[in-house]
């Protein structure tokens, strides 16, 4: 049994745990947060801390780091150190340098195993796209449009740090965004020219509301992306276009149940009966296996010593680079929020 922490206990602290319940091989110890009155002890006889350090003093193998974006670098690199495997949630921090101190932390213990919580990957609408697109039934990739969007910045009595730029990094982005970012680079691969407008012209936070990205890879895949906190229909929804047709995914299964029910089209063109109505194939998914397969597939990277492969320190450290590609991007928002170059070389 590998032995677990949980740093973090809210609402995706919770989840986790229940996760952790569900899988054979990990068993819960102790838990942390700054919300609890006092150090002590539930009914289960899961021991609670208000300090994360006090929690690094248990005898564990694993730990869960579900903290603000502020915090979350500075426990992973401590559990690192304390020479524990770590599962972060996303995103890995405020900005692509706290990314960067994490990946030489792991550097320096490359017996451990650090994953981030980029769990829409794991949905089963998005493998199953992956693997067609993998397959190349429909032939080469030409571009993608993505909407994620919602009707707040702060939605479903979550805390307030998501408006702060001092805790939170950045807005709806960086919050939620991000997750559709990183489903464009799984699909295309890495975007070489980014075009963007960030904008917080409607809550007024310093921390934007809207983000509108035009993306180019080195290949000529062409990504749009619209991230959204005044979205009054909650919608997730990405098109992808190929030589022979299209996949779209559409809603996503959620706690909130708000985005609607997730599908997936396999859109099969005929260039010979273009009529702009061809057949399709439609894939309705009524339940969420995504949290338990993710953990599924972190614990086993451990009992089987192998390698990180999806929403592996890498795979933070590129999306989280385009995320603030798009941030750089604008000039007024570079500007006015003094937002540094995301490019190592140098580059636009």
């Amino acid at each position: 049994m590998l032995k677990v922490g949980i740093a973090g206990y809210g609402v995706v602290g919770k989840r986790r745990h229940a996760c952790v319940d569900r899988h054979a091989e990990l068993e819960l110890v102790a838990v942390c947060d700054r919300r609890f009155d006092s150090d002590g002890e539930m009914p289960d006889g899961i021991r609670f801390y208000t300090d994360y350090r006090k929690l690094l003093g248990e005898e564990l193998d694993v730990l869960f780091v579900c903290m603000t974006n502020d915090i979350a670098p500075e426990v992973t690199m401590a559990g690192l150190e304390r020479e524990l495997h770590v599962f972060c949630e996303k995103p890995p921090g405020r900005t692509v340098e706290d990314i960067r101190r994490v990946i030489e932390c792991e550097k320096r213990h490359p017996g451990l195993k650090l994953m981030y919580g980029f769990n829409h990957r794991y949905h089963e609408s998005v493998q199953d796209a992956l693997s067609i697109v993998q397959r190349g039934e429909l032939g080469r990739l030409i571009n993608l449009r993505g909407v994620y969007g919602k009707s707040k910045l702060i939605t479903f009595n979550q805390p307030d740090w998501r408006t702060r730029r001092e805790i939170a990094g950045g807005g709806v982005l960086l919050d939620q965004g991000i997750h559709m970012v990183d489903l464009m680079r799984l699909f295309a691969g890495e975007f070489t020219e980014v075009h963007s407008i960030v904008s917080n012209g409607h809550w007024g936070f310093d921390v934007e509301d809207n983000a509108y990205a035009l993306m180019r890879t080195g290949e000529g895949v062409v990504g749009m992306l619209n991230s959204s906190a005044t979205q009054w229909r909650h919608r997730f929804h990405l098109d992808i276009n190929l030589e022979r047709g299209s996949l779209i995914l559409g809603g996503i299964l959620s706690g909130s149940k708000s985005y609607g029910a997730e599908t997936l089209t396999v859109v099969y063109a005929d260039p010979d009966k273009d009529s702009g109505d061809p057949r399709e194939q439609i894939t309705r998914y009524n339940w969420d296996p995504s949290w338990d397969e993710e953990i599924r597939v972190f614990a086993g990277c451990i009992v089987d010593d192998t390698p990180v492969g999806s929403g592996s320190s890498q795979d933070a450290l590129a999306t989280m680079r385009l995320v603030y590609q798009i941030y750089y991007a604008d000039p007024n928002w570079r500007n006015t929020y003094e937002i540094p170059n995301p490019n190592p070389a140098g580059g636009e």
